[in-house]
């Protein structure tokens, strides 16, 4: 439960701090539409995504250990019905939201003029390593998760730390003659 907690859901939270982040650094760029409308839609991706997360760090740990202690027909009950179905399609929709939205952004860094071109190519391909192969394999080959997630949020922490490193290198105001200049964007 607590590597839940700690890795993947607090790893979300991040995630939804860095894309309101981004969405807002780039509404101020020639891609500011693109970049809000990318902005909500992986924000939606992720919020869905955390209602997963929560099942997996709270009830599946209860479903494990009624197994342990004999309890064979609750992990039958808690695998079938109506809240396994609209927790699939939730996991899909999430999953969708997150794989367009994330390439959506990538293309917005791409077309900002004010991020790194390469920053925002590395991003959305990130999210097609992670979200399309990822759950792709997940599905039909592991049952679980693949390496491939692992190499995309690599990919996510390389191109966002390239982008952070590149504002953080402009100065916010230049001094001329003295006194200090606002940066004209």
């Amino acid at each position: 439960m607590l590597k839940h907690l700690f890795g993947s859901i607090l790893g979300v939270v991040l995630a939804l701090f860095g894309t309101v982040a981004l969405g807002a650094y780039l509404s101020r760029s020639r891609a500011g539409h693109l970049g809000l409308v990318a902005m909500v839609i992986t924000v939606l991706g992720y919020a869905l995504f955390l209602t997963i997360g929560g099942v997996s760090a709270f009830a599946s740990p209860g479903e494990g250990q009624a197994y342990l202690a004999g309890d064979e027909e609750f992990a039958e009950i808690a695998s079938s019905g109506f809240a396994v179905v609209a927790q699939t399609w939730t996991l899909l929709l999430a999953a969708m939201l997150l794989l367009v939205g994330n390439v959506l952004l990538g293309v917005a860094v791409w077309r900002s003029g004010t991020l790194p071109r390469w920053a925002g190519a590395i991003w959305a391909a990130a999210a097609v390593v992670t979200l399309l192969l990822g759950q792709v394999i997940a599905i039909a080959i592991t049952g679980s998760t693949p390496p491939t997630v692992l190499v995309g949020a690599l990919l996510i922490v390389i191109s966002g730390g390239w982008m952070a490193w590149s504002v953080l290198r402009k100065p916010s105001a230049r001094a001329v003659g003295g006194q200090a200049q606002p940066r004209v964007r």
